[in-house]
């Protein structure tokens, strides 16, 4: 009897717990909707029916997910299945975190901005917690700031490259005469400024994306072969830098000895996005690992996707800021990074561009092992990649038509 009494008071507090956390979900303003395995919803709160505009939280228990929480990209693109960061998550039991995307109401009505995640239980094997919040205003807000960044940024490049230019002809000894001691400040300032132009371009890059003002021009590629043509442009940098620089197999020891890749995998990309982000990926990677390490590049198809992976045997990312690495303007402040310079805007840009084509992109690493960051992206067959590129020829002969007559001064009578 004693057993039972001293049993009673944890059921009760476990029940109590319970209600606690019901009452919680239900009050809070972020949807929350939690499903099984399979996706059919166990619980909605009140604020995830409200949003969805879903007739009431009793119709939604026992639907699929993707009945009640449809979305778009945040650019009112719609996803297909390969490319859904939802569906992918909820299927491969990956997590998804702050991913911004546009929700598109039951009756299709409206579309509202939000900031999407997923907690997946178990490894997987479990229950899937979706939660959602509208960003309608934050977002309002970032695109103010992202105007001013842009106007300032844009205003400040001229004077910075014009002082850029004054300090490169004072340096030069064709056109100057200084002492050494001169020549050491000079060349002090001229490595200053030449940071500040490359803040300036970056901040330019971030908030053209956000703003609206630029937008991705997909077209269907060859993966392996377009990445190799990217990649091939940094390899003087590595060996510049004493790095051992590799595509394809961690186990050549010289880009001359790489053999070719047997894999044919095709996407549809920006292709000027992907150079910005093997770019950024690529000049990290040299940046933070040091002379007599190795870089390695591969691409690979894995099911429905392209995943494409840049591993370095550098200083590695500390637990505590690889959660942060792409936030804007954040970077890692330790002994072994505070002298390596940088905008904190490198990681952002790469999000920001994978994110826009559909992608995922995340970093594996422990500090002082190395890092790997992987970019994953919708994969296309070899037929829809035929017929991708029969569209896209076509409509590039239709605007290079178009452009022929806009640039007749006769209006294209001949």
């Amino acid at each position: 009897m004693s057993l039972l009494k001293r049993n009673k008071p944890v059921n009760n507090e476990a029940n109590s717990d319970n209600t606690l956390a019901k009452m919680a979900l239900s009050n809070i303003h972020d949807g929350v909707i939690i499903t099984d395995k399979s996706g059919i919803i166990k619980f909605a709160n009140p604020a995830a029916i409200s949003m969805t505009e879903c007739s009431g939280v009793g119709n939604a228990i026992g639907l699929d997910y993707a009945l009640v929480l449809r979305i778009e990209s945040k650019e009112g693109r719609e996803y297909s299945p390969a490319e859904n960061p939802l569906i992918r998550a909820m299927k491969t039991g990956q997590s998804l975190e702050n991913y911004v995307v546009c929700l598109v109401t039951c009756p299709g009505t409206k579309r509202i901005p939000i900031a999407l995640s997923v907690i997946v239980e178990d490894g997987g094997e479990a229950s899937r917690i979706i939660t959602f919040r509208n960003v309608t205003k934050e977002l309002a807000e970032d695109s103010e700031k992202a105007d001013f960044i842009s106007t300032a940024s844009h205003e400040m490049r001229t004077p910075v490259a014009s002082i850029e230019g004054y300090l490169s002809l004072a340096l030069n000894p064709q056109t100057s005469t200084i002492d050494e001691r001169a020549k050491g400040y000079l060349t002090a300032a001229h490595n200053a400024s030449q940071h500040l132009g490359r803040l300036f371009k970056d901040l330019l890059d971030a908030t053209k994306l956000e703003d609206g003002h630029v937008h991705p021009h997909f077209e269907p590629v060859e993966m392996v072969g377009t990445i190799k043509q990217i990649i091939d442009g940094y390899a003087m940098a590595a060996k510049n830098a004493k790095l051992n620089y590799q595509f394809g197999s961690n186990r050549s020891k010289s880009v001359s000895e790489v053999r070719k890749l047997d894999q044919v995998v095709y996407g549809f990309i920006d292709v000027n996005f992907m150079r910005e982000i093997m770019g950024n990926l690529i000049e990290n990677a040299i940046k933070y690992t040091p002379a007599g390490g190795s870089i390695y590049i591969n691409v690979r198809g894995d099911g429905d996707r392209v995943l494409i992976n840049v591993t370095d045997t550098g200083i590695g990312i500390s637990a505590d800021d690889i959660h942060h690495i792409f936030q804007k303007f954040y970077r890692s402040d330790n002994s072994d990074t505070r002298t390596i310079g940088g905008t904190g805007l490198g990681l952002y840009i790469v999000k920001q561009r994978v994110e826009a084509m559909g992608g995922t992109v995340w970093a594996e690493s422990a500090f002082g092992e190395g890092s790997t960051f992987y970019v994953s992206l919708p994969r296309i067959t070899g037929e829809e990649y035929e017929k991708r590129m029969i569209a896209f020829r076509n409509a590039a002969l239709a605007q290079n038509n178009v452009n022929q007559v806009n640039n007749n001064p006769n209006g294209g009578i001949q």
